[in-house]
């Protein structure tokens, strides 16, 4: 079994894309006003004589960057598809959002996960690892004071002598979760904690990761069929738990495709990016666009997660919080999209496909 398939991972070969967004950046110009002067100064007359004009290169990439954008993630029933990032059929789909820690479903895609909602999916939330040791000690105290203070109140006995710490703290998080997708209308019997024993040390430095986290994970893959997966590859996060959870997602659809399960053929793996990075805008496959209400309710469920706001102890060398780096970066993309000239959005949440053969060692 292969358990580091991030190493596996390559970007889109968007060649086109990526050299035609170099240009409007270095031009400050927007796709459709580059000049053929612009792609003969910058060495990249190439795909003017390819194409037989810089209009129609234009155009070219313009397209292509337009066909990212979408409104129906989950893909739109009853329509055309053909350019699409998403097949209309079937609907509605069956999904998995697989979070690495408690909360970074709603910072990385809490946009796209309402919109899933809205528009009918059956979606589900897997929590991997019960991100207990990001629990502030005070976040642990004011809980037990509460929980004393209830009992006093109640008149009965809290043995909590007994309840290790980190169990208290992963009960804090699963209380959170609980909160932002109940905000987010996902049903109790769709959120699921699988606890993966890699995160289980009770330390910084994790245990390696092996077959029976993967276990944990192919069996609620193959309980679920599901059409969608959602998986974090925000492979900047400094403790390195994201890129152990992708890796254990991705070797247990590794399994599965080598099982020949059937569900297979008809799933597409998505990859997100959350509060430590963001897709280079050529790579983008898919891109949600979030209205300034819709950014706010994204807002709101990440919120939801108090443990995480001030007192959080793994917050980086980056001092904003994590729904203001959320925000930014949604904004950020969507205001590069309008730069290249695209519709202007408040917010954007943005995705790259995984591909199937890759994982298969096939070119």
């Amino acid at each position: 079994m292969n358990l580091n398939l991030t190493s596996t991972i390559k970007m889109p070969d968007h060649r086109l894309r990526r050299e035609v967004v170099y240009l409007c950046q270095i031009t400050g110009k927007p796709v459709l006003k580059l000049s053929t002067k612009d792609y003969l100064e910058h060495n990249m007359g190439h795909w003017v004589e390819e194409f037989g004009s810089a209009g129609l290169v234009n155009i070219e990439v313009f397209n292509q960057l337009q066909h990212t954008i979408t409104g129906w993630p989950g893909g739109k029933p009853n329509a055309d598809d053909t350019t699409r990032p998403e097949r209309a059929t079937p609907y509605p789909k069956r999904i998995i959002v697989f979070s690495p820690h408690p909360d970074d479903d709603v910072i990385s895609m809490g946009g796209t996960i309402r919109r899933l909602i809205q528009q009918g999916h059956e979606v589900h939330i897997a929590y991997e690892t019960s991100g207990n040791i990001a629990v502030n000690d005070e976040e642990y105290d004011r809980f037990m004071r509460f929980l004393n203070g209830y009992a006093q109140l109640a008149h009965f006995d809290v043995p909590n002598a007994n309840v290790p710490v980190l169990d208290v703290k992963a009960l804090i998080r699963r209380g959170e979760a609980r909160l932002a997708c109940a905000y987010n209308g996902i049903p109790d019997e769709r959120i699921h904690f699988l606890n993966l024993p890699f995160y289980e040390s009770g330390k910084i430095e994790k245990l390696p990761m092996t077959e029976a986290d993967v276990r944990i994970i192919q069996h609620l893959i193959a309980s679920i069929e599901p059409h969608q997966i959602y998986v974090a590859a925000d492979l900047a996060d400094p403790h390195g738990t994201h890129r152990k959870c992708t890796d254990a997602v991705l070797a247990a659809i590794d399994e599965e495709q080598r099982a020949a399960a059937p569900w297979v053929n008809d799933c597409r793996v998505w990859m997100y990016r959350g509060a430590w990075d963001e897709w280079n805008v050529a790579d983008i496959e898919m891109c949600v666009p979030m209205s300034p209400e819709e950014l706010r309710e994204k807002r709101n469920a990440i919120l939801k997660h108090q443990s995480q706001m001030e007192s959080a102890p793994f917050m980086g060398n980056d001092e904003r919080l994590f729904w203001q780096r959320a925000e930014d970066r949604n904004r950020a993309t969507a205001r590069i999209y309008d730069d290249l000239g695209l519709a202007c959005y408040e917010s954007m949440e943005a995705f790259v496909e995984y591909k199937f053969q890759q994982r298969k060692g096939e070119a």
